[in-house]
């Protein structure tokens, strides 16, 4: 008679282990994409809404004041003026943003880099969730507020944005001295941009007149804009308090997300352009001419608001004359739904 064995429970096998294994990993694998892209349309979105909240702002503005918020103030009977001087329009629409604590305690008539309760605030509305070099702050040292940067330019123009000589201004939503009213967009401010989306910590060339006052027509043209700069940033956008166009602004010179490759010191860098500082010389005739170009972490696309209030992200492959027109306010351009 054979001897009766206990019934053992039987355990996985090696094989068997590495197939639940493996497809554990296809599950993950198949997984992470969507719960990625789920996390960006919630960026995204947040983006939209922050964007919406800058429409807000300026529109109560414009109630309150019966004028647009000017991008900064110059005053043209000084030859050369401080570097910092200027507040732009990020600091005029605090009060409509939540931040009336900061306005009160803040002067608009003075510099602003040393007026610490603005130092080391960070403005949510500012700053777009998906890009990842908005975590990081700017200390520039020597006593001056430490400042996170923002990733919302105000509406410049397409190229011209500012002569001291003249006092006159470019096409834009926004310029310095600005005195504008919303009769003044006759194309329509839901066919005017107000702000889109730019990068935090962007790299720019400054201090150096174009070859040709006539805008850049192509990436080479720009390249050739940027090489006349004699000095070279990597800290662009990262002063929100500050009304020059390479801190606050953006110009619609070049289609979003464009790449303007410029080397410096062997390194390849993505790069925007100012002339000259709006009214650091002054009335010493140097004008501003700008690239600074909306860039966006969103794949293929800018989110952007428009002078009615209305957000929409554009497409990166909008046409050039379109996106150009969209960024005058009396340019009187014709172009269909963009």
């Amino acid at each position: 008679m054979k001897a009766h064995r206990s019934a053992r429970p039987r355990g996985f096998t090696v094989i068997e282990l590495l197939v639940v294994v493996a497809i554990i990993a296809v599950l993950i694998a198949l997984l992470l994409p969507a719960v990625q892209q789920a996390r960006e349309a919630a960026r995204r979105t947040q983006c939209r809404n922050n964007l919406r909240q800058l429409g807000i702002a300026v529109h109560n503005y414009v109630s309150a004041y019966n004028l647009l918020p000017l991008g900064a103030s110059v005053d043209l009977s000084v030859t050369v003026t401080g570097n910092n001087g200027s507040w732009g329009v990020h600091g005029r629409i605090l009060p409509f943003l939540e931040q009336s604590s900061m306005f009160r305690q803040v002067d608009l008539s003075k510099a602003w880099d040393f007026q610490t309760a603005a130092g080391a605030v960070r403005i949510s509305s500012y700053q777009c969730p998906s890009d990842p070099k908005s975590a990081v702050m700017r200390d520039p040292g020597g006593g001056k507020i430490a400042l996170w940067p923002t990733n919302y330019g105000f509406n410049y123009g397409p190229w011209f944005v500012f002569d001291p000589t003249t006092g006159q201004g470019g096409d834009g939503a926004f310029f310095p001295n600005s005195r504008l009213q919303l009769s003044a967009f006759i194309d329509g401010t839901s066919n005017t941009l107000m702000a889109a989306e730019v990068r935090a910590w962007q790299p720019y060339r400054r201090n150096g007149a174009p070859p040709s006052t006539t805008i850049p027509a192509n990436v080479s043209q720009a390249q050739a804009a940027m090489a006349s700069g004699s000095e070279f940033k990597d800290t662009g956008h990262t002063e929100w308090p500050d009304g020059r166009v390479h801190h606050t602004g953006m110009t619609t010179t070049l289609t979003p997300n464009t790449v303007v490759p410029h080397v410096v010191s062997g390194v390849e860098y993505d790069t925007d352009y100012n002339s000259w500082q709006e009214g650091k010389n002054g009335g010493a005739g140097s004008p501003t001419y700008a690239i600074v170009t909306s860039r966006s972490q969103h794949p293929g696309i800018v989110n952007a608001a428009l002078m009615d209030g209305s957000v929409r992200s554009v497409n990166e492959s909008i046409d050039l004359n379109v996106w150009r027109a969209t960024g005058t306010r009396s340019g009187q351009e014709q172009f269909t739904e963009f």
